[in-house]
């Protein structure tokens, strides 16, 4: 999933009609708008500290983040903006958008003094699963391998992972799949323990559950419809669904303040997204059923709404948020 993603993602622009996948920024402004909105409430009322910075984990087209620093501009807040990318075409993109941002290829070199104001949107699912299976043996690793006809297939690898197992899945049915995932946690650490030592907020949006639970959600994505994970490698996007329950325990145990995880419609909502949109269909009413259509499609419970989940992260000490 990583060599897969690495290639796919090094050598496009995914987004929009044209690509394979359209992102909640892309749909309205009003999404990247309400999160920059959100981060400043909160760092206007944790006494406005200097020195913040804006960070966004995969950043598409930098949408999200020039409709979040215009939202913020108006109440005084202008962070340095920092950009975490490792595609070379995507980066292009993004720095015809913000020409101010500084590039990076993880949190590592992102700066170490002043608060963070994080925004990750569909990241996470992005990043590779490492999938556990119940065999009539026990837990083992699902795998990648091959079959018959030299073609890609999963697998159970030969060494236990009873171990790796939560107690109360132990003796769940053979068939039965967990799905953990070992690099996102990885970030969320490095997230939550940063915002502990830094001062911040950090908003992560994907789609995923709140609880976990069992089953296999990996997919492939190419010119907006689902493909077999194995028909195309290199040349679909490969995600699974984000585990928000063991995140937010990850988060906690670093230090950070878990502010909640709520659906993204429901979230969006409390954030203004309705008066947003009137607003915006009274000064533009040429766009009113445009923005309405933008509106079931970020939080629609058909739509966006319900699968999508939002969490929030905080330091230690700051104040709790809205949406939560």
């Amino acid at each position: 999933m990583a060599e897969a993603n690495a290639r796919y993602y090094a050598a496009r622009d995914p987004l929009g009609a044209a690509g394979d996948f359209v992102t909640a920024p892309e749909i309205s402004q009003m999404f990247g708008e309400l999160a920059g909105l959100w981060l400043t409430d909160l760092w206007l009322r944790a006494g406005q500290p200097m020195g913040a910075h804006y960070v966004e984990l995969g950043p598409g087209r930098g949408t999200l983040a020039a409709d979040a620093l215009r939202a913020m501009a108006p109440h005084g807040l202008a962070p340095g903006i920092h950009l975490v990318e490792g595609s070379p075409a995507l980066r292009r993109v993004q720095q015809a958008a913000l020409p101010g941002a500084t590039f990076h290829e993880d949190l590592a070199s992102v700066p170490e003094e002043g608060p963070l104001l994080l925004v990750a949107n569909e990241f996470l699912d992005a990043l590779p699963i490492r999938p556990l299976v119940r065999t009539e043996a026990g837990w083992r690793e699902r795998m990648v391998g091959l079959d018959p006809q030299g073609r890609f297939a999963f697998i159970a690898g030969a060494r236990p992972m009873d171990a790796a197992v939560p107690a109360d899945q132990a003796t769940a049915l053979p068939g039965t799949i967990l799905e953990t995932c070992p690099a996102a946690a990885a970030v969320v650490q490095e997230i939550a323990g940063r915002l502990a030592r830094q001062g911040g907020a950090a908003l992560l949006i994907d789609y995923g559950y709140a609880n976990s639970r069992t089953g296999s959600t990996l997919q492939a994505v190419h010119r907006h419809r689902k493909v077999a994970v194995f028909a195309t490698p290199g040349e679909a996007d490969l995600t699974a669904h984000v585990d928000f329950a063991t995140l937010a325990q990850i988060a906690r145990a670093q230090g950070a303040r878990w502010l909640g995880t709520a659906e993204q419609g429901a979230w969006l909502r409390a954030m203004g997204l309705d008066q947003r949109a009137t607003a915006l269909s009274t000064r533009y009413p040429e766009r009113s059923g445009e923005l309405a259509s933008a509106v079931e499609r970020l939080a629609g419970p058909e739509q966006m709404g319900v699968l999508f989940k939002v969490m929030g992260l905080a330091a230690p000490g700051w104040p709790a948020a809205a949406g939560f």
